[in-house]
């Protein structure tokens, strides 16, 4: 299953604005996507109150995995939205 470990980079992490946008990205993404906090935490991606659980904050490390037809795909696109900032957007 391929997997990235990114920096959030959202001033407030992954609360309220940035974690909306992330599970609807990955909701979209059309294959199951987890996510994992640096504390080992797995939750669905997909589901912002599961997002919201994992209290990712600033500077944090988490790890996107995904797996199914398209997998590499998605995780590079949600990548690329953890890197931004997504509270200036």
């Amino acid at each position: 299953m391929p997997e990235r470990t990114v920096t959030v980079a959202s001033s407030v992490g992954l609360h309220a604005r940035p974690a909306s946008l992330f599970s609807q990205a990955a909701a979209k993404a059309g294959v199951p996507v987890t996510l994992t906090s640096a504390a080992g935490r797995s939750v669905n991606a997909a589901s912002i109150l599961g997002v919201l659980s994992l209290g990712v904050g600033h500077g944090e490390e988490v790890t996107i995995s995904a797996e199914g037809d398209g997998a590499d795909a998605a995780l590079d696109s949600l990548v690329s939205l953890l890197n931004t900032d997504l509270d200036k957007e």
